[in-house]
């Protein structure tokens, strides 16, 4: 049985390790499953997790061959509940996704089929190779958790995440995901290729360890995810911290060469973000650099405008916004 029990007002001596021993232990079991998926990138894996607990979907961006469905498929089996996966390409319509309504000859009536985005894990592999028009079937279920088909809403599952893969823009025959669609991926994240010592280990193993990591034994129930996104909801946000939040919001909205900065919605998926940073480092209140430290993967894919690189934007941010200092921060 998972065991949080929430603290309301931590103080700053407060840590995490005498109020849900269970769930982060549970939390473990999943970190171990994911590093044993993808050899070496347990800064990924930590984002992962984060993005996990904070009910944001995930984007994982990188070339071919990199272990990102590997990666994604480990944490949907490692989450446990009803797992669907898209495999996205140009001929997907919208329809295969949400589900429609078709008329039942018996019955004389329409009945819904339902789609895959009635799971509990979503993965959609190759989002870009989709269409922009099917691409847009997952605004609603992404952003609100419901679907409406022929002015009938349908609610999805409440721990409902989606975890995409795509390649690079200049691959070919790719469709570039819309501003609006970024928008509802709570970070973006980019493997990048293992060092050498991970790579010998894969090599030795042949692909043993990705296809026993692939169909893990489940971590995490669906009841359990969602107690332990509720309680990491609660964790303690200072108010200095949450106007640093906004005053780093501003800063992109400001910024004379980005064009489209940092929407509200962004900054709250920067602020649960950083709670469940703060979580898996122990601890029951956020810091500045919780915030500091997730900023890359939450802004850098939001950001539009004319500039080199948006990893340069951030560092600027980051450096020009002061640092709040606080004694309950």
């Amino acid at each position: 049985m998972l065991v949080v029990r929430r603290h309301e007002q931590p103080d700053a001596g407060t840590n995490a390790n005498d109020c849900d021993v269970d769930a982060r232990s549970i939390i473990e079991i999943l970190r171990k499953q994911l590093n044993s998926a993808l050899l070496g990138k347990s800064a990924v894996v930590e984002l992962v997790l984060a993005g996990l607990l904070s009910r944001g979907h995930i984007l994982i961006e990188d070339m071919p061959g990199l272990g990102k469905t590997t990666l994604a498929k480990a944490l949907a089996h490692g989450v446990g509940g009803r797992l669907a996966r898209v495999q996205c390409t140009p001929d997907l319509l919208p329809t295969d996704i949400t589900g429609f309504n078709m008329f039942n000859q018996r019955t004389r009536e329409f009945e819904f089929i339902s789609g895959p985005v009635f799971c509990d894990v979503l993965l959609a592999d190759e989002i870009n190779r989709a269409t922009p028009r099917t691409q847009s079937a997952l605004f609603e279920a992404m952003a609100e958790r419901q679907v409406t088909i022929d002015g009938v809403t349908h609610a999805l599952s409440p721990t409902f995440f989606v975890i995409a893969t795509q390649n690079p823009l200049e691959s070919h025959g790719v469709y570039p995901l819309p501003e609006a669609q970024l928008d509802r991926f709570a970070l973006k994240l980019h493997i990048g290729y293992p060092d050498p010592e991970s790579e010998s280990r894969m090599l030795a193993a042949d692909g043993a360890v990705t296809a026993e990591a692939t169909q893990p034994t489940a971590a995490i129930s669906p009841a359990q995810l969602a107690a332990l996104q509720d309680f990491v909801t609660g964790i303690h946000l200072a108010p200095q911290v949450r106007d640093y939040i906004v005053q780093l919001g501003a800063w992109t909205r400001q910024h004379k060469q980005v064009h489209c900065g940092l929407s509200p919605r962004a900054l709250l998926a920067w602020q649960r973000l950083a709670k469940a940073w703060a979580y898996l480092n122990h601890r029951l209140f956020v810091l500045p650099d919780d915030v500091q430290i997730v900023a890359a993967s939450v802004v850098e894919m939001r950001l539009v405008g004319e500039f080199e690189t948006a990893a340069e934007v951030v560092r600027e941010m980051l450096a020009d916004v002061p640092v709040p200092i606080s004694r309950d921060a």
